[in-house]
């Protein structure tokens, strides 16, 4: 375990969550399951298979101070704020670049923080296995999701054969035969069909080695970053200096659609992105004809609605409406078409500042 580590990715905008999220505070540190925070659940998913020494945090200047209360079990020097934003490839050069300064035999899993799973027994049998896969193979290693519908907001990985492996392992692991980016609903639901496709999480596991290597050959400039963060004798201060500076790419374009070999390990876990308050309502309570709420509801003739109410000592009341999402915080309140739900960020072009 010592050599094992993990980056979560805690940065994000508060958009689609507006007025219960903020700029501030994003999703992955509501509250919007339990007392606990998407982030908090990620890191005790880890519990018993990395150290928490050995968790790292990635986040930005806005949501430091609320991503450090939240996550105040880890070391305050294993969480660090990017100075700039500079999307998914810097950020996970910056991760690989200060795990490396600590450890250059370590094998590192790359995992988003808003993202809903229950299954921890079941997330951390793919997780090991996928641990164990990158330190003993000279392969970057995904974990894919199996697609439940067509849906044409994710990313798919095409699977190929399943990878002889000279160890053994509970769960299976695929060539990756090549990443596809959002697709159309048709095409999508064409992968459906074919069967071997799996949606991208945007999980990654690799050994610094593999990884290394193989930036150094498709993305140098975030090579040269990593190599400068192992060796530098001041790393806030290079971070600063440096990372403004990185061409902003995604971690699928720099990295993973070039890679020599890349092999995708299938969840055996359930798993929700969480990407709206559509998805939120799913595990809410049902009050009345399909009102989803988190709270005691008062309503009459109303069908299909989806309350969020985070004042708990207030009471929303519901006469003739249909197919709404009311969302009371202390200082706002939305009232919205459910079938807009993915709309919701575009009221920030409005909202006043200190509203966002």
């Amino acid at each position: 375990m010592s050599n094992q580590y993990a980056l979560i990715l805690a940065g994000g905008s508060g958009t689609r969550f507006w007025p219960l999220s903020r700029n501030a505070k994003p999703k992955q540190l509501l509250n919007l399951f339990d007392e606990t925070t998407l982030l908090d659940q990620t890191i005790s998913r880890l519990k018993g298979l990395i150290p928490l020494e050995n968790i790292l945090i990635l986040t930005n200047t806005l949501q430091e101070a609320e991503v450090r209360k939240v996550a105040s079990q880890l070391p305050a020097e294993n969480i660090f704020a990017e100075p700039a934003k500079r999307d998914t490839a810097p950020a996970v050069a910056l991760g690989i670049g200060l795990i490396a300064a600590r450890n250059p035999e370590a094998t590192m899993a790359v995992l988003p923080s808003d993202q809903l799973i229950q299954d921890t027994a079941a997330f951390q049998s793919v997780l090991g296995d996928s641990l164990t896969i990158a330190s003993q193979t000279d392969a970057l290693v995904t974990i894919g999701i199996k697609p439940t519908w067509p849906c044409p907001s994710y990313g798919y990985i095409e699977r190929g054969k399943e990878a002889p492996l000279d160890f053994s392992v509970d769960n299976a692991a695929h060539e990756v035969a090549r990443f596809r980016e959002k697709p159309s609903p048709e095409v999508a639901e064409g992968f459906l069909r074919e069967g071997n496709f799996v949606w991208n999480a945007g999980m990654f596991v690799w050994s610094l080695k593999t990884v290394t290597a193989e930036l150094t050959q498709h993305t140098p400039e975030l090579a040269e970053f990593i190599d400068t963060l192992k060796t530098s004798t001041d790393l806030p201060a290079t971070v600063t200096e440096q990372f403004p500076q990185l061409t902003p790419i995604s971690i699928d374009f720099a990295l993973m659609e070039k890679a020599s070999r890349v092999l995708n390990l299938e969840a055996t876990f359930d798993w929700d992105d969480v990407g709206s308050w559509i998805s939120v309502a799913k595990y809410l309570q049902t009050e009345g004809e399909g009102n989803q709420t988190n709270h005691d509801l008062t309503e009459i003739d109303s069908q299909n609605n989806i309350i969020f109410n985070d004042r708990k000592e207030s009471r929303i009341a519901l006469l003739g409406v249909q197919d709404l999402i009311v969302v009371q915080t202390e200082d706002a309140l939305l009232v919205a078409d459910r079938n807009q739900a993915d709309d919701i960020k575009k009221l920030g072009e409005k909202l006043p500042q200190e509203l966002l």
